[in-house]
């Protein structure tokens, strides 16, 4: 039988990209083809299947991708050849997203369909800017209103005798080329020109900007302040409130934009922390995890892990990759049942811990010279000891052991290489001011990049700021002639953000 095509018209929400649906983010994971729109973020797109099909139909105010004719058509044709497909649209689908139309196309087709609520900018866009559309004593019922309308139409749809005064807040949706035309209509139909107002632009992103103005002069303030779509235009009393409530644009790190450079895989925990003190994110990944040239090493030292008396592992990822391996032989954490394990850092031991084993030596330093310290009292000469990690790293820790009369043997477990990442990019970015602060999580983060820059590298990153998860990272910044201006006091994610917190926090006082 013909699989049967279906079409999931999903709200993407406001801008926020976590504030689309749990529902809505499971049929983005499952679609076979993404039909999406100017206003859905594009981190939202990084939940599609990697083989799905991404078509893009954005419409910018005076710019159409495609038509809206084109639109259903391509939906129609899509469910028909039995694809699921997600339509995505910003905002919600049936305020102003014209999904009824594209519904009803589908309906006439005999297709298929589903509707995905998204949260509305009407509503969380004022939220966000601290504004609550209804509030008691101040405003009892609110409106959403097109600010599209064609102010040279003969006879207006909009009834604006009832709106101006009927209603206590009103909400125009991308209105702000319209201002001139609709705070006039407002004003001719007896709202006051002294009434608050406001003009919210990017709502919910980390771009938000908000102005607060009034009726009489929105028009004149959003030339003067060079504010463009897309925005909203808010009226009525409640505007007032944002003095009190502001507290989106308040967050420590709003309006910085931080370069993040780990491997992509693990740049979500460290954006994830960022994004919630309001900083805005760029990921650029610029190493990423590789397989060993060779697992012959590896593999050998699997087979022989009864004989070494401990294994030391240096980072979650060489964790990762140990396990992965163990697991291609056949074996599991059992396997360990005859040594000591100690881990390098409180992010390792975690790792460690997944794979269901608790470490026996976690030092307080995280990084070589401490672990060294802690097992002075351990080891003996003559002891054996393996050390899975990334093929290139530094050598003082197994320098140390034989130094020790311990026979340390290393083996590599993954290598850390030059990701895909697009160095120009990055580099018009820093020359046009648009990246604040870049984070380096390790060595490799640090040299990668300056290979990405090119010659100017060194000098475009002095031009911002810089922060190091730990003092080798930042001796490499320093050896390349990188001034680091914050380093993490404890090695992990957690405390490079608290790091970046210190800083920011101290250039407030």
């Amino acid at each position: 039988m013909d699989k049967k095509g279906i079409v999931y018209l999903v709200g993407a929400g406001p801008g926020d990209y976590k504030l689309i649906s749990v529902r809505g983010l499971e049929y983005l994971e499952q679609a076979d083809v993404i039909v999406y729109d100017r206003l859905a973020d594009p981190r939202l797109l990084q939940h599609v299947r990697p083989d799905a099909e991404m078509i893009y139909v954005g419409k910018a105010s005076s710019q159409h991708t495609m038509k809206q004719g084109d639109i259903n058509q391509l939906l129609v044709d899509l469910a028909k050849q039995g694809k699921a497909v997600v339509r995505l649209k910003g905002g919600d689908p049936f305020v102003f997203g014209r999904g009824g139309e594209e519904a009803l196309e589908l309906v006439k087709n005999g297709l298929s369909f589903e509707i995905v609520p998204g949260i509305t900018s009407a509503i969380a866009v004022p939220a966000y800017a601290g504004i609550p559309v209804t509030q008691r004593g101040v405003a009892t019922s609110f409106a959403v209103i097109t600010g599209h309308e064609d102010p040279t139409k003969a006879t207006s749809t909009i009834r604006w005798d009832k709106l101006a005064t009927g209603v206590d807040t009103l909400v125009f949706l991308m209105g702000v080329e319209n201002l001139p035309y609709i705070t006039k209509k407002l004003q001719e139909n007896g709202r006051l020109a002294d009434t608050p107002a406001a003009i919210i632009r990017w709502g919910t992103k980390p771009e938000q900007r908000v102005v607060l103005t009034t009726v009489g002069k929105a028009a004149e303030d959003a030339v003067q302040q060079k504010i463009q779509s897309p925005a909203i235009f808010l009226v009525g009393d409640v505007c007032a409130l944002r003095n009190d409530l502001a507290w989106f644009d308040q967050k420590l790190l709003f309006g910085k934009k931080i370069l993040v450079t780990r491997a992509r895989e693990q740049a979500s925990a460290l954006t994830s922390q960022l994004e919630v003190l309001g900083a805005q994110c760029l990921e650029a990944p610029v190493i990423k995890i590789a397989p060993p040239d060779s697992y012959v090493l590896l593999d050998e030292a699997i087979q022989n892990l009864p004989h070494y008396d401990w294994i030391i592992f240096t980072s979650a990822n060489g964790v990762t990759a140990f396990f992965d391996r163990l697991s291609e032989a056949g074996l599991d954490a059992r396997a360990l049942a005859a040594n000591k394990v100690a881990a390098i850092g409180s992010q390792t031991a975690e790792k460690m811990r997944s794979q269901g084993i608790v470490a026996d030596l976690v030092p307080m330093e995280f990084r070589a010279e401490g672990i060294v310290e802690a097992l002075g009292s351990e080891l003996t000469s003559g002891m054996k000891v393996l050390i899975p990690r990334a093929l290139v790293a530094r050598d003082l820790l197994p320098q140390k052991l034989i130094e020790m009369g311990v026979d340390a043997h290393v083996v590599p477990a993954y290598q850390t290489i030059a990701a895909e990442t697009d160095g120009a990019v990055i580099a018009a970015q820093l020359e046009q001011g648009e990246i604040d602060l870049i984070t380096f999580t390790s060595s490799s983060t640090v040299l990668n990049l300056l290979q990405l820059l090119g010659p100017e590298g060194k000098n475009l990153i002095n031009q911002v700021k810089v922060a190091c998860i730990g003092p080798i990272t930042a001796e490499t910044c320093l050896k390349q002639g990188i001034e680091p201006d914050m380093i993490a006091k404890q090695y992990t994610i957690k405390g490079l953000v608290s790091a970046i917190t210190t800083y920011y926090e101290g250039e407030q006082q």
